[in-house]
């Protein structure tokens, strides 16, 4: 299997968690990493960390990535190599980062990797002309998704914990007018989707958080629970997912209500991520469900203030590297138990009837 892992923002901790995660060659018994972005910038945490250097097959183009070797597709071959400025942003840094993206992406629809990972970008150097977005996951959903048979839904994963987003990167000035009802039953059947297809999990329980403190109670606190979530989550039931709530968010995570559902929809991005990350920060996984690709990162960000002290923790990207593996397999066993259901091989009821019939 191929993992392409793109470079991210170079003066941030990716180069840093990238060669650290490959540091074992082993992992080649198990996956061909694939890495976009630029070799003598690897050489240069390499050198600044003092790290084992790792026997890179460096090739310009993705059709020339070798299996079973540490493979290194150079985005800019004939290019200047930037200078490293850890810790700081540069549009410099956000132009490789994006190139790195869009390489990758062509890789990934060409099927000439399997899955993608991403280190950590800088969202505001990497704006630009080709790219408009607050982040990975909608850049994605653009990209690889196919109209409104593929949108993205953003679930942060770490063992049996699943939390996915209702909205994801939205000012909290604008979350309650963009959560609607058919919003929350579209990310409720992308999620239940997701749980079975990619997760395994045979028959989801999704339990969905408030918009408001303890659920509104019933109007006193506003009434977008009662008017908004909660009928969504009654219609979605009715189409046979197993969702429940509206739960108020402080006393769900803090009794440990979460342990009992397989996944977890919040409304908006710090309601998720907050508990998350509090629970699972060190080998927490961000997936971009509803894509009909693979992609996956680790769940924190460039790491500014730690690049390039070789303090950084490789345990979320290694983490991100091994749940794009089992999410690939997971979906090719769902698909290849699907793809050729069994025939009725008996005859209808009425047929045996007529064949008991006497010529």
């Amino acid at each position: 299997m191929r993992i392409g892992i793109t470079h991210g923002d170079f003066n941030g901790v990716g180069y840093e968690v990238i060669l650290k995660a490959l540091s074992d060659d082993r992992i080649l018994e198990l996956f061909t990493p694939v890495v976009y972005g630029i070799p003598a910038l690897a050489e240069w945490y390499t050198r600044a960390f003092d790290l084992a250097p790792l026997s890179w097959h460096v090739v310009s183009d993705s059709s020339e990535i070798k299996n079973g070797a540490y493979n290194f597709v150079n985005i800019d071959p004939e290019g200047k190599v930037p200078e490293v400025h850890a810790g700081e942003s540069v549009p410099e840094a956000g132009a490789a980062a994006l190139e790195a993206l869009e390489q990758a992406v062509v890789a990934l629809k060409e099927e000439k990797i399997d899955a993608l990972v991403t280190a950590p970008i800088n969202k505001n150097n990497i704006q630009g002309d080709n790219f408009h977005f607050p982040g990975h996951t909608e850049f994605l959903e653009d990209r690889l998704g196919e109209g409104d048979e593929s949108k993205a839904l953003m679930i942060l994963c770490s063992g049996g914990l699943r939390v996915a987003l209702a909205t994801a990167h939205v000012p909290l000035s604008e979350v309650s007018h963009a959560i609607t009802k058919d919003g929350i039953k579209e990310k409720l059947e992308i999620f239940n989707r997701s749980l079975m297809r990619d997760f395994g999990v045979t028959h989801p329980h999704i339990a969905v958080l408030s918009i408001n403190p303890h659920a509104g109670d019933h109007g006193v606190i506003g009434s977008e629970d009662d008017e908004i979530v909660a009928p969504a989550i009654a219609e979605v039931r009715q189409a046979g997912i197993q969702a429940f709530g509206p739960y108020p968010s402080d006393g769900f995570f803090g009794a440990g209500q979460y342990q009992k559902f397989d996944g977890v929809l919040a409304m908006y991005h710090d309601q998720g991520l907050i508990p998350f990350k509090t629970l699972s920060m060190d080998e927490g996984v961000n997936f971009t469900a509803g894509l009909p690709y693979v992609r996956t990162s680790p769940d924190h960000g460039t790491g500014y203030d730690i690049a390039g002290h070789g303090e950084a923790s490789a345990d979320s990207l290694r983490a991100a590297i091994y749940t794009a593996i089992d999410i690939v397999r997971n979906r090719d066993r769902y698909d290849e138990a699907r793809i050729n259901p069994l025939v009725r091989t008996l005859p209808e009821r009425g047929h045996r009837q007529r064949d008991r019939q006497p010529d």
